[in-house]
């Protein structure tokens, strides 16, 4: 299935495009996200984990930053990730690209997702999908403002706790992973939206 998403950034492109490829730094923004190894500057492991209705699942793989062209801001990235109970996998490619709106930025993203195995199920009516990825970015894009707008020395602290091995004392807590989105609330959310439309159309 292929959905758009975008949010928006207080940064010019010039500035916004650095901070969005620093994916050690953003990652603890995404809700139920957790990066759990850096192979090298494109290349990364992590987790992710999300209810749908009554299912919790988790998601172990690969993220691959390809396509990048720092002059135009357009990246695509390529996620794949196995249901850790082995109810089956997802494979995304995003495509993201950086405008220029008003003083700051808008950030345009073209997913296509596939689902297979039992997990392919549980997503299906209400837009119950696009719905939690619509979620997921709007949670993701005000942590991440909330995260730009911390004074320079603190947002450093953050990301290098975010990247200190795990035999290290740190020296300040690790900030804590934003919480995963509920997809049973959000089916919750889509049904009264439209059963409060139907009934706005009768009066």
């Amino acid at each position: 299935m292929e959905f758009d998403n975008s949010f928006e950034i207080p940064l010019p492109p010039d500035q916004a495009w650095p901070v969005l490829m620093d994916v050690t730094r953003i990652a603890p923004c995404m809700p139920g996200a957790e990066l759990t190894d850096v192979t090298d500057a494109r290349n990364y492991k992590g987790k992710i984990s999300v209810r749908l209705g009554p299912v919790s699942l988790a998601f172990a793989g690969k993220i691959a930053l390809e396509d990048v062209d720092d002059a135009k801001h357009t990246a695509r990235v390529k996620a794949q990730g196995n249901d850790a109970k082995g109810r089956g996998a997802a494979n995304a490619a995003a495509t993201f690209k950086i405008e220029p709106k008003g003083e700051g930025s808008i950030v345009l993203i073209h997913t296509d997702l596939m689902l297979s195995g039992a997990v392919a199920q549980y997503g299906r009516g209400v837009g119950m999908i696009q719905a939690t990825a619509a979620q997921i970015i709007g949670q993701f894009a005000g942590n991440l403002r909330a995260h730009l707008a911390q004074p320079p020395a603190a947002s450093s602290a953050a990301a290098s706790q975010a990247t200190r091995p795990a035999d290290e004392s740190p020296s300040a807590p690790i900030p804590p992973a934003a919480k995963p989105i509920s997809g049973f609330s959000l089916m919750w959310r889509v049904i009264l939206q439209q059963v409060a439309g139907l009934f706005g159309r009768r009066a």
